[in-house]
This record gives C-alpha cells, sequence and structure tokens, in this order.
C-alpha cells in the first residue's frame, strides 16, 4: 500500500512485482502492444467455426475476468475476448496517464482496429457500459450487437449507496483512504465490494471468492492501484458533467446496433430506475430486468444474461443471413436478366 503514496515519477519507474494473472480453463491471456499502451486480453474460443467475435469490458476496480462466468455460456455462439482496461486487471497505466472515459473508449477501439476484429458483439458493464456506448456511437462500424449491464449513464440523483464510490475522484481522498484501511486484509476489501455490487453477498461461493482476492492481493502490489481507480472515477464523474453533443445520453441516442439493456433490481451503483430512460435513449433496444441481481449480473446471474445476449446476437446474426441471402438471391436474378438480354441479342 505504500506504493500509493509514492510521487507518480517514481511510482511509474517502480516495476510491478505482483503474481501471475489466473486464466480460467479454456481462457487464454495475451498481451497487444499498442503505441502507448499495453493490454491484456483473455480470450475464450469458440467452439464452433466462422463464430462472429465478442469483445467484453468490465467496469470500474474490475478486470477481464470478471467475464470469467459468462464467456463459456455464449463459446458455442461468439468468439469471446475481455479486455482489461488501461491501468486494470494485468494492463499496463496509460503513458499519458489519461484515464477518461473517452481514453478508454479510444484504447477499446484501437484494439478492435488493430485486431481486425470488428464489427463485435461489444458488452459493456458499469464503467465499461460507458466505453462501449461511446464506442458504438463513435464507431457503428465496429459494432454487431451491444449488451450493456448496469452502464455508467448519467443520473440526476445519484442513490446515496453510489456517493462513497464518486467520492474517490476527490484529490487526496483516495490516498487518505489507503492509509486508513492500510491494516485491512484483502479479503475483507473483497467482502466489502461484493457487499456494494452484488444483490446478495450470500450467493458468493467460497471459490469465487478466493479467487477474487488473490486477484486484489496481485493487483495491490501495483504501484498505479490508486492512480487508476482515482483517475477513472474521476474521468466517470467529468463524463456526468459534460452536456450537448459529448453528453452520454446524447451518444446513446446516436447508436445504431441493437441493444440489450441489464438492469439488477438490488443495484446500489447504478439505479434500477433508469432502466426505462435507457429503454428510450437506444433506439433499438431490448430490456432484461432482474429483481434479485445487484451491479454485476453477468457474474451473479450469467444464465440469465446468457440467454438473453443469446437471443439478441441470435437474431442479428439471422437477420444478416437474411440480408446476405436477399442481396444473394437480387444479384442472382440481376445476372439471370443480364443472360436473358444477351441471349436475346443473340437470337
Amino acid at each position: 500500500m505504500s506504493s500509493t503514496e509514492l510521487p507518480e515519477t517514481i511510482a511509474a519507474a517502480v516495476a510491478p512485482k505482483a503474481s501471475p494473472v489466473r486464466a480460467a480453463p479454456g481462457e487464454r491471456l495475451s498481451r497487444v502492444e499498442l503505441a502507448g499502451l499495453t493490454l491484456n486480453v483473455r480470450s475464450r474460443p469458440a467452439t464452433r467455426v466462422g463464430a462472429p467475435p465478442a469483445l467484453y469490458v468490465h467496469g470500474l476496480g474490475g478486470s477481464s475476468r470478471n467475464w470469467s462466468a459468462l464467456m463459456p455460456l455464449l463459446e458455442d455462439v461468439v468468439d469471446g475476448a475481455a479486455v482489461d482496461l488501461p491501468g486494470f486487471g494485468d494492463s499496463a497505466p496509460p503513458c499519458d496517464g489519461n484515464y477518461s472515459v473517452t481514453a478508454h473508449a479510444r484504447a477499446v477501439v484501437r484494439l478492435l482496429d488493430a485486431g481486425g476484429r470488428g464489427p463485435v458483439h461489444l458488452f459493456g458493464n458499469s464503467l465499461g457500459g460507458a466505453v462501449a456506448t461511446q464506442v458504438a456511437a463513435a464507431r457503428p462500424d465496429l459494432v454487431r450487437t451491444l449488451t450493456l449491464i448496469s452502464p455508467a449513464l448519467p443520473e440526476i440523483r445519484v442513490q446515496r449507496t453510489a456517493v462513497p464510490t464518486a467520492l474517490i475522484a476527490v484529490p487526496g481522498l483516495a490516498s487518505l483512504f489507503s492509509r486508513v484501511t492500510r491494516e485491512w486484509t484483502a479479503r475483507r476489501r473483497t467482502l466489502g465490494a461484493m457487499s456494494l455490487t452484488y444483490g446478495d453477498p450470500a450467493n458468493i461461493d467460497e471459490e469465487e471468492l478466493r479467487g477474487a482476492v488473490a486477484e486484489l492481493e496481485r493487483r495491490l502490489q501495483l504501484p498505479h492501484f490508486w492512480q487508476a481507480m482515482t483517475g477513472s472515477t474521476r474521468g466517470i464523474v467529468n463524463a456526468y458533467t459534460l452536456g450537448g453533443q459529448h453528453g452520454l445520453w446524447r451518444r446513446a441516442e446516436r447508436v445504431l446496433a441493437p441493444t440489450l439493456l441489464v438492469y439488477g433490481g438490488r443495484d446500489q451503483l447504478v439505479s434500477y430506475r433508469m432502466a426505462r430512460r435507457a429503454s428510450a435513449a437506444f433506439r433499438d433496444s431490448r430490456l432484461l430486468t432482474l429483481p434479485d441481481a445487484g451491479h454485476v449480473a453477468m457474474m451473479e446471474y450469467p444464465g440469465e444474461v446468457a440467454r438473453a445476449g443469446r437471443d439478441l446476437i441470435g437474431a442479428y446474426e439471422d437477420a444478416r443471413a437474411e440480408d446476405g441471402r436477399e442481396a444473394h438471391d437480387a444479384r442472382a436474378a440481376e445476372v439471370t436478366r443480364e443472360h436473358d438480354v444477351v441471349e436475346d441479342g443473340r437470337s
């Protein structure tokens, strides 16, 4: 924890001594080098040839590991990859220190452009939902469908339970919090986070808890841990205050991709009541409400989220195949007409 109190210039020079990132059975970890960015990607290859690509984007304080429960449930439908946003998981902090929502969205766009994976079925949770919304609005060519789980979109009346998280953005408070909680164990920190993000923390099994504790222990060893948290929290707060064409709700209105919205009735960070506004903002949307879910429905209720996601993806791919067949039939009819004209000319 003491490394969080080092000046940024010194902290950046300290090599992380964290333990290796863990991958679940069937997952692959890889590193993508981009100018000014090094991103960690957790892949779950599809079980069938020709499956369309999908990209999963985690929320504040999370990592690609947040999608490990959902990805195997969709591996027969999509070729999945989950990215650690800059400064989170096993991704290095951005060289320019920019943790804004727009900067995270640029990182996702650059990843997709560099890998040639677009268009993808794009998933986002919380901060990742705001990032995914920006990507879909700015680069519709990269997005097939959009699935947003408790997206961090501006609320006029923020829930009281979300205020302590937002306060991390206040200069100096993160450093103060790190000193006050210096003696807290990783398990205590993890249970505290889960009580805030899960609808019913009692449903967390011991194996899942151990994995989350180990991941937090690893990340607490990184000198940029608090920098990424405070910078990204500040990025969300700043995005909430933007109006006009740059506001997140205006971006949502410009999204063309079919969109699945998932909201939890026990979400303490994104209000359940925002589901109605989001449904109205995204022009082609469908809504899944889970009354007992909290902020991370893909971790609490992966089966329900997978079924809704499968329906959305299936409808899109079926429509695309039908459009392809119609285009093929139209071209075939055109060729036939051209052949008939040639034959008539010969006769």
